[in-house]
């Protein structure tokens, strides 16, 4: 599959330039230390891909101006303070191959600095002017709330259903896909029902972003991914590739019982949770999730016949693929 993502970000490279530059300035504190820390978290923020989803969508009806630059900054500055409360519920050491705030600062501070960054962000939804941007930024908050209590409460059991696990991947990912998407078509004045397309559109990519990220927990080396491989079943939490792996395994298989001691947090022999990794990788159900990601991906393509622009939508259709073609 050829995939044109030097196109798309080179094409939006003026706009993430701008929002690169907001983010900096919002992630400003008056102790240095912090302040410092902080800019090294924004700096290394990954692929922007929720700016980029916002600014997109905006593109396709209008040109980006300053509202969409902001609302694009309040998006991932959201995203960053989510990561920064997540690391700090599963005592994270490591996000993207960089210690996080937990190895330097207490758990009171490193929970005031998300709280700070989730005002920040809010701040500049409220900058763009625009009722309905707050709303759905208010929401997406929610939704991101409510996914990480399901992982908190929910995620720990092997037998949860398919749905439970959706509902918790929307909350936790998809949400804020959508909510960017939304932004960024409500900004751009695009009609009402290409802005409900375009929010399905976010949800269909965040759902297969996600359940990428599962597959690639279990098959990438923690150099690659930027912490422990497997991650995800050492922290007791239930991906799609374990449920599937799990489906086709009696309750009276050794295997089944190695992996409800990990979940339960009774087994934490190294050894033991990297062969039952091993197991899971060679079993095929990291292709079937991967089948269930790109299921995903294809209803968002259809989503793109709103996209009145060929080259816009062409960029869309690279982050697609971007979704569910990367190593990390």
């Amino acid at each position: 599959m050829k995939v044109h993502a030097p196109d798309v970000f080179q094409s939006m490279k003026r706009e993430l330039d701008l929002v690169e530059k907001q983010l900096q300035e919002s992630a400003r504190v008056d102790y240095p230390i912090i302040s410092t820390m902080l800019q090294d978290i924004v700096k290394g923020g990954g692929k922007r891909l929720r700016p980029l989803l916002l600014l997109l969508a905006t593109r396709s009806f209008s040109a980006p101006g300053e509202h969409a630059i902001i609302a694009a900054a309040g998006v991932e500055l959201l995203h960053t303070a989510s990561l920064i409360h997540d690391d700090n519920i599963d005592r994270a050491a490591l996000r993207r191959g960089n210690p996080t705030l937990n190895t330097e600062l207490s758990s009171g501070a490193v929970i005031l600095i998300g709280d700070y960054l989730f005002a920040q962000s809010a701040i500049l939804a409220a900058a763009t002017g625009v009722p309905r941007v707050v709303m759905i930024f208010a929401t997406s908050l929610a939704d991101i709330c409510d996914g990480q209590l399901r992982e908190t409460l929910e995620a720990h059991d092997l037998g949860q259903t398919r749905e439970s696990y959706e509902q918790r991947i929307y909350g936790k990912t998809a949400a804020l896909f959508a909510g960017a998407a939304e932004m960024g078509a409500v900004i751009g004045e695009a009609p009402e029902y290409a802005i409900q397309e375009l929010r399905r559109f976010g949800t269909e990519l965040g759902m297969a972003f996600q359940i990428v990220d599962d597959i690639l927990d279990l098959r990438e080396r923690t150099d690659t991914i930027g912490k422990p491989a497997g991650n995800d079943i050492r922290q007791g939490v239930v991906t799609l590739p374990v449920m599937m792996f799990a489906e086709g395994l009696s309750s009276e298989t050794d295997t089944r019982r190695t992996i409800e001691r990990i979940i339960s947090g009774d087994e934490t022999n190294d050894a033991r949770i990297d062969g039952v990794v091993a197991q899971i990788r060679d079993s095929g159900a990291l292709e079937r999730a991967e089948d269930v990601a790109r299921a995903y991906v294809e209803q968002a393509r259809k989503r793109l016949e709103v996209i009145p622009d060929d080259e816009t939508r062409r960029y869309f259709n690279d982050m697609l693929d971007l979704a569910v073609v990367r190593q990390s």
